[in-house]
Formats: C-alpha cells, structure tokens, sequence
C-alpha cells in the first residue's frame, strides 16, 4: 500500500500546525460509542522500533505515552506484551495476522522512532484493523524536537482513536485552570496552563491575588480570568505565548466577572455589576465597544455561546432561584431550559453544538449534567458533596470538571467523564487545582 507521509515541524513550545493525512479505508475498524455499555476495543502496541541507536528511550516513551491515552478513554485495553506471539522486527514488515487473531487483538499499532544528531525526532506509525488483515488509514509521519516529544505522541493517538471511533480527536490539547496551594481558609492561587493529562504545567500569574474562571479564546492563544487584585473582581485577558495582560474596559467602581469569548474571538461576553446590579454585557476587544444584552433585577451570570455564535446560555435567578436560560446573542427575550428540581448553573454550550454541560445543586449533592439545547434528555453524569465548573473537550466526548472533598482538609481536585457518564477519572496535577478550561486542538 502506498503510504502517505505528512510532516510536522515544531519546536516544544511553538504552535503546531499540520498536514491532515488522507484516512479513508476500504473496510474500516469502527468503535460505536453509544451511552450504554462499552467493551473496549483490544489493541496491541509493540513497543516501537528504534531506527538510529539514540532513540530506544525516546520510542519507549513515545509508545508508552500513545497506549497511556487511549486506555484513558476506557474505550480501549490494551494487550500486553507476553501475551504477543509475533514481534514487529522493522517498521513496515509484513503483519502476521493469524499471530495477532490468535490474542484477540482487534487493533494492531506499529511505529519507528528516529534520533538525528541535531535532536530532531521522527516518528512513524501504521494502524492495522487485524480481523480484516488490512492497514487502515494511510501512514503518517511526524517530526518535532526532543523536548517536544510528548506532543507527536498525542498525535499518534489522536489519529488513531480518530480513525476507530469516528469521533474527532482531542489529546493533544490543553488545559488552563487554577492552582491552589495553602490551607483550605486561605489558599493561594494562581493561572497555570498544562497539557489535557496534566503533564508540562507553567504558571502564567503568581501568587499575590485571587484569580478565577479562566477561560481560552477560539484561537487557543489568549486567556480571559477575573482577578481581586484591585480588591473588587476585575476581568483581564492574557496572551498565553508572551504572558503579557491587559484589563478590559469597564466603569470606573463597577465588578466585573465570569468572562467568556464569543466564536469569533473578537466579543467577550461577561457579567458586570453597577448600582447593585448584575447584568450581561459584550465588548469589543479591539474597540472596547461596550453593549448590554440584560436589564433586570436578577443576577444575570456564567454565559456562553453557541458554537455558532447566534446565542447563549446563562444563568439567572429571575424565577427566584438559579436556573439557564437562552437568548440570541444580540440580546432580547429569553426563555428557560432547565425544568428539573434544584439549582442550575455554570452552563457551557458542546462544541458540537447540540448539548449544554451545566453544574447542578439538589437535596445536598453537587452534579455535573448535560442536556440538549430545548432543555429535554437531561442527564446527570456525576454526584458527590461539590462538583461545579465543566469544560468540554475540543470533540465534544469528554468534560473536564471541578470536584472538591469534605471537611477541613477538603481541597479541589479536576476530574474528567465521558458525556455517557462513563469513565470518571481524576486528572494529575502538581498542587490542588480549580476552574478548568480546555483548549481547541493545538496547531
């Protein structure tokens, strides 16, 4: 089969950007997700080959960090290597199917690592559907810098979950949260951005103020979050590549809080409190043209739009306790989605579009749920004494969340699950950590 390479240059902290490599297949190896129980796909991945001398670490990892996030969906198992009765002796060799059949391995992986003399990596991989004895998808390839290993692994995995489930890719992404340290009654915090697994954290604040709500903007490049550094809750933006900041323009003694860029980029959507009153207003970036989208006694908070831009969903207590509501972007009549008992809010729209991630509060349990867009199909995917603040992956599977612990020694914790409620993990991080947002794919 002719093999389609596509090459990746960057360097560890640079912005990615790619070629996408052709996928189509003639007999395609498919996971259907649905929200019922899942048996996860079995796959084998021989650790891969080393095609220069100083690489046999560098494959190790690479293969290891490739097998580590597709087990972390829980959609896929991986076989280990006793139970293999082929070896892969060089990238491209003929596949012993019946060998890979007789494990019950339905996928098979195979990759090269390579090391030049000026660090630069290359890594290929294959994708093997071993019941039908076909590769599926095309080869690709990847190269990048030492230091930047862990994101051709992400993409190696991207591609294949990719290429199974159908679903669009997420894993090489990242997160932006705040990091907490110090007793419970007074806790430091502070920005700090990881990738989607926790690994690679740098801080983008310190110390010296409370900082909340950060949120990424469409591009990935700047980040909006509210900071008491003034004494009162004042909204910032931050571009992430040169940690340079800048206010956003607001009146003089009024709060403001709860930011979230529009699609385009260019609006930010927020909440602003003048006169003891709490309303939804967009600006301008780059005009700082201000609008007000509401004008009631309620406490109008935590929107988002639609990944079209045309609406959004936010929280308000005009109906006496918090619930969602949507309205068009440019303001105007709204109307309730959410019907069930409790209080309702945090609501973030899917990527895709078609359902809305919220935080719920009934009979003294904390939820994370989603429902469809009318507010009809709501599902509760998690319970325990606080769980608030969901983000969704860039495909839209998977929400990021805030879950903290009880009494003296509670401190807040991220976690992660399936949008079928499936697959509640909790992510690594360095200190306690709040608030995620998680990135569109990285370039």
């Amino acid at each position: 089969m002719r093999q389609f390479i596509g090459a990746i240059l960057f360097a560890a902290s640079a912005t990615l950007g790619c070629i996408a490599p052709s996928t189509s297949m003639a007999q395609p190896l498919r996971l259907e997700i649905t929200d019922g129980v899942i048996e996860p796909l079995p796959f084998a991945l021989p650790t891969f080959i080393s095609e220069t001398s100083n690489a046999g670490e560098m494959a190790q990892q690479i293969s290891g960090l490739v097998a580590d996030d597709l087990r972390g969906t829980g959609l896929f198992r991986q076989i280990q290597p006793e139970a293999f009765i082929s070896q892969i002796s060089a990238f491209g060799a003929p596949v012993q199917y019946p060998d890979w059949r007789a494990i019950n391995a339905q996928a098979l992986i195979t990759g090269a690592v390579s090391v030049s003399g000026n660090g630069r990596v290359t890594v290929k991989f294959r994708l093997y559907d071993v019941f039908t004895g076909s590769e599926l998808g095309q080869g690709l390839q990847f190269v990048g810098t030492t230091d930047g290993w862990r994101r051709i692994a992400h993409k190696v995995a991207d591609e294949v979950y990719a290429r199974i489930t159908g679903e669009g890719p997420y894993f090489d992404s990242r997160v932006v949260f705040v990091g907490e340290t110090g007793p419970k009654e007074n806790r430091a915090k502070r920005l700090g951005i990881m990738d989607f697994d926790g690994a690679n954290v740098q801080y983008l604040t310190d110390s010296s103020a409370i900082v909340l709500a950060p949120r990424f903007s469409p591009d990935g490049e700047r980040v909006l979050y509210t900071s008491y550094e003034t004494g009162f809750p004042r909204i910032y933006v931050l571009d992430v590549g040169r940690v340079s900041r800048r206010a956003l323009d607001v009146p003089d003694g009024s709060m403001s809080f709860a930011p979230r860029f529009a699609p385009d980029g260019r609006t930010v959507v927020f909440s602003l409190t003048t006169g003891g009153n709490t309303d939804l207003y967009t600006l301008d970036v780059r005009t700082n043209a201000r609008t007000r989208l509401t004008s009631t006694p309620a406490i109008e908070t935590a929107p988002s739009y639609s990944p079209d831009g045309r609406s959004i969903v936010f929280e308000s207590d005009r109906s006496g306790s918090p619930q969602l509501y949507i309205m068009p972007a440019t303001g105007g009549e709204a109307r309730r989605i959410s019907t069930g008992a409790g209080r309702y809010g945090t609501p973030v729209w899917s990527p895709k579009g078609d359902l809305i991630a919220f935080t719920k509060q009934n009979r003294g349990r904390f939820h994370i749920g989603v429902m469809r867009t009318d507010g009809s199909e709501e599902r509760l995917l998690t319970a325990s004494f606080l769980d608030e603040g969901p983000t969704w992956s860039p495909n839209g599977r998977v929400i990021m969340f805030t879950r903290e612990t009880q009494g003296a020694n509670g401190a807040p914790a991220l976690y992660s699950v399936d949008i079928s409620g499936r697959n509640l993990a909790k992510v690594r991080t360095q200190t306690a950590a709040s608030d995620p947002s998680w990135s569109p794919l990285q370039r």
